[in-house]
């Protein structure tokens, strides 16, 4: 059997379908959004009408392959990652993350797993290898057979509210660029309240939030889970924002720096590696009937952290020092995967900002690319919010994965501000400071290119080496004002 047809073959998931179907009659469900996730991290797919879901669940919906790379092309004009003539992926809907659009209830969203096509000539009904949230479940399930552990990841991604002018474009900020001021977090509540009750409504626990030194920059986070659930809520946060923005008459940026001279968007990744645990149901729903499978509302808890030592101290165990120890062996492929666009870059080049540009380690220490943020959780820090979530949790483990294997040693945790251990004498390598330095980091990188399996890798290239080149191609407002009349 195809990959497809073991696919749809599990009884696990045609007892799900059927849920589904029944949801969809009590909830009023009327069209079904069915999406997947590109190489960017752009949500992608198709809309049916609701009657057709038992068929379509099968069936699922098809698309160019090229929608994967956003259906673009390159700057000389050849489609990126796969010709015009390409075949059409099979998008089959995940029924465990069929969820109710909270500003929409006539409709709803599922995720979808991606194959080729059933009538490919070569490995019809095959995964799709640039599928990147097919791949993270894959390269997480074989993780977890190897090593006998789970990945649990918390984000914090950060984002900006600025007012949309008449003609439709940046008009400002809509607050003050001044961190934990409650005033200008009072300011965005009526923002804030509405991505609050959608997040509610999807299954987002949202646990804490503040306002960050840039205007209208704001940072709410939600309880860490599973690696892909919460590559998959990360995706939903960003889609509940833009449709607040919509309503509100704002934009909602996840850009990495759109302003010089204050903090960026980062999106840093709290991880740690468990055994054991248990899901449970965490709703803050009032009515009785979910909106959406209670597969949605589940989070993993409890179980054996093994990054922790259980005595309270900051040191990690032996299993977090290696995972550690091959982080820092690859920081400069990961860069590229975490610091994925031209703007990225000018977040680690403005200086002053913690940005975290060198290669290091330590407690609680903001200046370096990995943080133990507390006992059993390493925070990694090069990583913005445009990032591409189930690459980035892909790649680092990966980078895990080495470090366990080979027994990775970190080194000694670096204590100082990395700069004044730099000034008293500390040989510290930089990361990647533009995207092309990264992306040929990533290419002479093993290992992190495995995160990229198969078709993956050559369109994350192409797609990247045509930024690259486009922005080099391309005159700014900084060319005009430097050289404009820079002579005689």
């Amino acid at each position: 059997m195809t990959d497809l047809q073991t696919y749809l073959a599990d009884p696990a998931r045609r007892e799900a379908v059927a849920r589904v179907n029944e949801k969809i009659a009590r909830l009023g469900i009327d069209y079904v959004v069915y999406q997947f996730i590109s190489v960017t991290g752009r949500v992608m797919g198709k809309g049916v009408p609701a009657a057709h879901w038992s068929s379509t669940a099968d069936k699922g919906v098809q698309l160019w392959y090229g929608s994967v790379a956003d259906v673009c092309a390159d700057r000389r004009g050849d489609y990126i990652g796969y010709s015009a003539n390409a075949a059409e992926l099979v998008a089959i809907p995940d029924p465990e993350t069929f969820c109710q659009l909270p500003w929409n209830p006539r409709w709803a969203r599922v995720y979808c797993t991606l194959f080729r096509n059933r009538d490919e000539p070569e490995n019809p009904g095959a995964f799709l290898s640039s599928d990147c949230r097919g791949n993270l479940r894959r390269i997480h399930q074989d993780f977890q057979q190897r090593h006998g552990l789970q990945l649990r990841m918390g984000l914090e991604p950060e984002m900006m509210w600025l007012k949309r002018g008449a003609d439709g474009g940046y008009a400002g900020g809509t607050t003050r660029p001044n961190a934990y001021h409650i005033e200008q977090f009072q300011q965005l509540a009526p923002v804030i309240q509405k991505v609050m009750d959608y997040a509610r409504r999807m299954g987002l626990d949202v646990i804490q939030g503040d306002h960050e030194d840039a205007p209208g920059q704001l940072e709410l986070n939600f309880t860490f889970d599973d690696a892909l659930r919460t590559a998959d809520r990360i995706i939903t946060y960003r889609q509940i924002c833009a449709q607040v923005a919509r309503e509100e008459g704002l934009i909602a940026t996840f850009m990495s720096k759109p302003f010089m001279g204050v903090s960026a968007n980062g999106c840093h990744h709290n991880v740690s590696l468990w055994s054991g645990g248990e899901d449970r149901l965490v709703s803050r729903i009032d009515d009785t009937e979910l909106p959406g499978m209670a597969e949605s509302f589940t989070y993993r808890y409890g179980g054996e952290n093994h990054f922790d030592r259980g005595t309270g101290e900051w040191m990690p165990a032996q299993t977090g020092l290696h995972c550690i120890g091959g982080m820092m062996r690859h920081l400069p492929a990961l860069t590229a995967i975490g610091a994925s666009t031209v703007n990225s870059y000018r977040r680690l080049n403005d200086l002053g900002f913690w940005a975290p540009v060198y290669a290091d380690w330590g407690y609680q220490n903001r200046t370096v690319a990995v943080r133990v943020s507390a006992p059993g959780r390493l925070e990694y820090r090069a990583v913005d919010s445009m990032v591409n979530p189930y690459l980035m949790a892909s790649a680092l483990l990966r980078a895990f994965d080495h470090g366990l294997n080979e027994q990775l040693s970190p080194g000694e945790p670096e204590q100082r501000n990395i700069y004044e251990a730099i000034g008293a004498g500390k040989a510290v390598a930089k990361l990647p400071m533009t995207l092309g330095c990264a992306l040929d980091a990533l290419d002479g990188d093993e290992v992190i290119r495995s995160a990229l399996p198969g078709d993956m890798y050559r369109v994350f290239m192409h797609l990247k080496r045509d930024e690259w080149e486009r922005f080099n191609a391309t005159v700014t407002e900084w060319d005009f004002q430097r050289y404009l009349e820079y002579l005689p």
